[in-house]
């Protein structure tokens, strides 16, 4: 028993080595390093400056008259006012701007959270098992992958609307409701969800589980002790990306919500653009934007050491 377990460990060591050796290159010379030093200095600057327009015209209230031309990283005039208005009123709907955010968080969270549990069971299913109907099932993921999100949106509409939902004192339509926007958001979500965790779990190799299992660990025991750990990377991205999708919501909850207090930030953004660039409160606006863009910077920042990392080669070492 100790002869297959030092086998299997050997086995996935060499893979992870083979592959580590061929990440590592050559230096390069100093014209290729300052080339792309230059280059990755021109697209920072092409990020980074709109960013620089927005904040800047947050705190311009100039700019809900005309439009700043020119980019001043402190304007004349330097306020927080629209920052106050938009905690205070964002939009001439009966609805401020804790709702705002609570729709939007929970509608995030729920989808990223949902795509996620379920994606990562199917996914190690498809990467581990064979069974009656895989191919046809992964064809059928890629080809709602492939398929476009707004071509979904009458179909879903029309299946949701006829469902209506009775909690005693509560009774809503379910397309009239963050669940059901939801729901319709996880029909994009869990087939990405489920292709991005498989590609992953195919890169770990399998003598890690067989090792394991010499061991005396169960199949369950091997699923979540081994492979949940080392397929951290993938799920914080895959959840960082549905959270995304899930915050910046647009066309579902657009045609789906007609009740104002189940609006999300995404549609108070649009209900501040006028008909006319000149009638928009660019102010507000973009400080509306900087509002919504910060819960994702941070989600971003807290999963960012699970994102950069290489834990599959590390658990064959020690």
């Amino acid at each position: 028993m100790p002869n297959q377990k030092q086998a299997a460990w050997k086995t996935a060591s060499a893979k992870l080595t083979n592959t580590e050796s061929q990440i590592v290159g050559q230096k390069m010379t100093l014209p290729k390093q300052l080339f792309f030093q230059a280059l990755l200095l021109f697209i920072t600057f092409t990020v980074v400056f709109p960013i620089l327009w927005v904040v800047s015209m947050s705190f311009d209230p100039k700019a809900d008259v005309m439009r700043p031309t020119t980019l001043k990283l402190i304007p004349d005039g330097f306020s927080l006012q629209a920052y106050l208005n938009i905690l205070k009123k964002p939009t001439s709907n009966p609805v401020d701007l804790p709702t705002l955010f609570f729709n939007s968080l929970l509608l995030a969270a729920g989808s990223s959270f949902a795509s996620v549990m379920v994606g990562v069971f199917a996914a190690y299913s498809f990467s581990r098992f064979k069974f009656a109907g895989r191919q046809v099932l992964m064809l059928a993921v890629i080809a709602v992958l492939i398929l476009p999100n707004v071509a979904t949106l009458a179909p879903l509409f029309v299946l949701l609307n006829r469902v209506q939902i009775d909690l005693g004192d509560i009774t809503f339509n379910l397309r009239n409701s963050l669940l059901g926007v939801g729901l319709g958001l996880l029909t994009t979500l869990l087939p990405f969800s489920i292709w991005n965790l498989k590609g992953y779990i195919d890169t770990i190799p399998k003598e890690l589980e067989e090792a394991a299992m010499i061991d005396g660990c169960s199949p369950n025991q091997t699923f979540f002790r081994i492979m949940l750990p080392l397929a951290t990377p993938a799920i914080a991205i895959t959840a960082f990306l549905g959270f995304m999708s899930g915050w910046t919501e647009f066309y579902l909850s657009w045609q789906f919500l007609t009740n104002p207090q189940n609006f999300t930030l995404a549609m108070a953004l649009y209900n501040m653009t006028g008909q006319f660039a000149s009638s928009t409160p660019w102010s507000h606006f973009s400080a509306m934007s900087v509002i919504i863009a910060l819960p994702v910077s941070v989600v971003y920042l807290a999963l960012q050491k699970y994102m950069s990392g290489g834990l599959t080669i590390g658990g064959v070492k020690g």
